[in-house]
């Protein structure tokens, strides 16, 4: 293959020894791309497979059709309420590419099949005979009884959806707020659409957030999986309301210029055999991996063929129903690294070729190529987003100039560090060297967005950063009138990590529901071990609603901090430059997007009249104080003083009064 010019390689010189392995992962995406528009006619053709399978009403035949691709089946047969379940009734045709198909006429006037009748597929094959839900199906419902899904016939009552024509374009000021619907109410039990509707959006709303990242709606049988053991990619989880109820949430989410993210799962599924697509033909190899390659030993869960034409054409459609049919704006990929790899980025990888040569699952990069590919074709101010944690060159790339495609990562090791810091390190011992440097180390093309914990701090075996500094004091000390130094710590170092976060690790920035205000304790959803208990897998908003709980503190500071990024389109403007570096005094300053930072992380020494020198002269106003009595302070800063520069030696000085475990931020007047 002739040298192809990829941006990312020259942009990058570090990643020229690995030129030719960079112009091959392109070469395959192109010959993929190409072999795809040959058979399809175009890759958005490709993804239209959920319009051909599955359950579809034809108008002018009267009837119902129903196709599936299932090559390992020896036979195949429709049943359900429609038939009395009679198992044999409706025979299902194999053409010679594996798909099956039959046709079920309307009795005389009627619908033979009707809105909300269960559907099964009763499948023989090599292991005998068993029923399974439809691949395609749009709804499963769990039986109150048996506790097993099966699928069911949902024709849309409405036109939810019709006029909206939202469009989210502020990629440059993401700020996105990752929810759980189930467990987004206080109640104990599971939440709903309407409810998070309801109650939750406008929280949003008024927090400042413009994004919502909707975990857990692809169907999973197991409540407890948090959405990560997917069995039906076509059916928004049945647990939370209908079809319909989802849609209106991604309406008023719009109306509130909200986007709506699905963090999707393509890395994985469940084994379930019922449920899912297990064995869906008999065979172990139709969507997956034959053998061990097929089993992801961690997850306990099957492994994707991405190389299969099939295969990626389910999970492409899975792509372009959530974009038509719902105007989500964009995905969270789960799973990425572990996609990438034959070992699922549990491998160091210390030299390059573990990038793009060893160990390295090429038909899954060239399906998140694709992917992303699709998806901006079809929406190209949509957002897509990889969790990896590997740091695989050109993942924010633009696929053309040799990347993978998406628009931002996660910072993943942002949190580890944080989590680290506070479990390992005294407050004293901290290295503010070493602070700067995490929060800055990532590369200036890779677009990534920031937290300072998400979902997983918060699961059973860890704690929430508010939980991790306060502990059992949150449960008894946390009235405004009482005075508690572990709670005035905790409080303080939870105002200055977030802001420390959002203000350096990235072009954009995540927060977990319920911890922009330092919910307490754990998630835990209902299982066995905890007697199937819904008590730490909700959101106590009542604590923050409390005038009179210190909850309130971090909330209100939150919302500040929000919004002066927000204004001052803080995430758009690059790296920080850094101003002043103190160790002894645990001080950082730094400039960014024309604003001024100061951290004091000192355990108990303020300094009055301290100095730095910064670019342009005059008056600045302090816009952000966390010792501000609103936000939980100490109220030790007086907010009428004027901030003036001094020249010295052709120097700009300006001197602040700066208190420790404080952030103050100045803007020139």
């Amino acid at each position: 293959m002739p040298d192809r010019k990829l941006k990312l390689i020259t942009e990058d010189p570090w990643l020229l020894p690995s030129k030719h392995a960079i112009q091959d992962r392109y070469q395959r995406y192109a010959d993929r791309l190409f072999k795809i528009k040959q058979d399809f006619g175009s890759l958005s053709e490709c993804a239209n497979a959920y319009s051909y399978y599955g359950l579809h009403y034809n108008p002018i035949r009267k009837g119902w059709s129903y196709r599936e691709w299932a090559p390992g089946a020896h036979a195949m047969f429709l049943c359900g309420d429609f038939n009395d379940w009679n198992k044999y009734e409706y025979p299902l045709r194999r053409n010679n590419f594996g798909v099956w198909e039959t046709f079920i006429p309307d009795a005389g006037t009627s619908p033979k099949i009707r809105h909300k009748d269960t559907v099964k597929v009763l499948v023989r094959s090599s292991i005998g005979e068993h029923f399974k839900i439809p691949a395609y199906i749009r709804r499963a419902i769990q039986d109150e009884q048996s506790k097993n899904f099966t699928g069911q016939v949902w024709i849309d009552q409405t036109s939810v959806l019709d006029q909206d024509n939202f469009s989210f374009t502020d990629h440059d000021n993401l700020l996105i707020y990752e929810c759980h619907v189930g467990m987004a109410q206080e109640k104990e039990g599971v939440g709903s659409y309407t409810e998070f509707r309801e109650n939750i959006l406008p929280r949003i709303k008024e927090a400042g957030y413009n994004a919502i990242q909707l975990m857990a709606i692809q169907e999973h049988p197991y409540y407890g999986s948090f959405g990560y053991h997917v069995s039906n990619f076509y059916a928004p989880s049945s647990r939370f309301g209908t079809p319909e109820e989802l849609k209106k949430l991604i309406l008023a989410a719009h109306e509130m210029d909200i986007a709506v993210i699905l963090d999707i799962v393509h890395s994985h599924t469940v084994k379930n055999t019922e449920e899912g697509l297990n064995l869906f033909d008999g065979t172990d190899g139709q969507y997956f991996h034959s053998g061990m390659r097929g089993e992801h030993p961690q997850w306990d869960s099957k492994l994707f063929n991405y190389g299969k034409t099939e295969v990626i054409q389910f999970l492409l459609s899975n792509l372009r129903y959530w974009l038509d049919e719902f105007h989500f704006d964009g995905f969270r990929f789960d799973g990425v690294g572990s996609m990438m790899y034959f070992h699922h980025g549990l491998e160091t990888i210390d030299n390059q070729a573990k990038y793009f040569t060893d160990g390295v699952e090429w038909d899954a990069v060239t399906y998140l190529q694709l992917a992303n590919k699709l998806i901006h074709d079809l929406k190209p101010e949509a957002i897509t987003i990889a969790e990896d944690v590997t740091g695989m060159p050109g993942l924010t790339y633009p696929i053309e100039e040799g990347g993978i495609g998406f628009d931002f990562r996660l910072g993943m090791g942002i949190p580890d560090f944080w989590i680290k810091t506070l479990k390992e390190q005294m407050d004293e011992d901290w290295n503010i060297h070493e602070i700067w440097n995490v929060l800055n180390d990532r590369l200036a093309y890779v677009k990534t967005i920031s937290y300072a914990e998400s979902h997983d701090q918060a699961l059973v075996g860890d704690k929430t950063l508010a939980f991790r500094l306060m502990d059992k004091g949150m449960y008894q000390n946390m009235g405004k009138e009482d005075p508690d130094l572990i709670i005035d710590r905790g409080i303080a170092l939870h105002k200055m990590i977030r802001l420390f976060t959002i203000t350096l690790g990235g072009d954009a920035y995540m927060n977990f529901m319920g911890n922009e205000f330092g919910h307490p304790e754990w998630i835990d959803f209902p299982r066995l071990g905890n007697d199937w208990s819904y008590l730490h897998s909700r959101r106590q908003w009542s604590l923050v609603d409390n005038p009179d709980l210190k909850y309130q503190f971090l909330n209100n500071f939150d919302r500040e901090m929000i919004k002066i990024i927000k204004e001052h389109k803080l995430l758009s403007s690059g790296y920080a430059q850094q101003i002043n570096m103190d160790e002894q005094n645990k001080i950082i300053v730094f400039e960014r997007k024309g604003l001024i930072f100061v951290f004091n992380f000192h355990t108990d020494q303020s300094l009055p009249g301290y100095g730095f020198f910064v670019r342009e002269p005059g008056e600045y106003e302090l816009i952000l104080n966390s010792d501000d009595k609103q936000f939980g302070g100490h109220d030790r800063i007086d907010p009428t003083v004027k901030y003036l520069t001094e020249k010295q030696a052709e120097q700009h000085l300006l001197q602040v009064y700066t208190t420790n475990r404080t952030c103050l931020v100045f803007q020139k007047k």
